[in-house]
C-alpha cells in the first residue's frame, strides 16, 4: 500500500491544467463590484473562470460581475488573482441581462446600459 497517489493524471508542464479549456474571447466588458465599475477587455473565458485586462489597475473586491457588452451576458464571479491591470475569475455561470434581471444583478445590468448595451 502506497501514501502517494501515482503521478499518471499529470499534465506536461507548460501544458493548460485547467478542467475545462479556455476559449480567446477579445470582447468589451465591465467589471462591477461594490463601489467599482471598470471597463475591461474580456481576453479568455472557460466554463469555470474569466480573465479580463481592465483599462486602469483598480483593486478588486473579492466578488465581482463581468458583464460582456455586445452579448448581454453576466458573469459573477470570485477574484482568484489580479496583477496590476490582469485579473484571473472563478465564474459561476452566465446570467443574461435582456429581459427580467435578477436584483441582486441590477447594478450590473445598469452598467452593461450605460456601456452602450441595447
Amino acid at each position: 500500500m502506497s501514501l502517494f497517489k501515482p503521478r499518471t493524471a499529470m499534465k506536461p508542464p507548460g501544458e493548460d491544467r485547467r478542467a475545462s479549456p479556455r476559449r480567446a474571447v477579445n470582447a468589451r466588458g465591465v467589471v462591477c463590484g461594490m463601489d467599482i465599475e471598470v471597463a475591461c477587455l474580456i481576453v479568455d473565458l472557460s466554463d469555470g473562470g474569466v480573465r479580463v485586462r481592465m483599462d486602469r489597475g483598480s483593486a478588486l473586491p473579492r466578488e465581482v460581475v463581468v458583464v460582456d457588452v455586445a452579448q448581454a451576458v453576466a458573469y459573477p464571479a470570485e477574484v482568484v488573482w489580479q496583477r496590476g491591470q490582469e485579473a484571473g475569475l472563478r465564474q459561476t455561470g452566465a446570467k443574461s441581462l435582456r429581459g427580467v434581471t435578477p436584483a441582486r444583478l441590477v447594478p450590473a445590468r445598469d452598467a452593461w446600459l450605460r456601456a452602450g448595451g441595447r
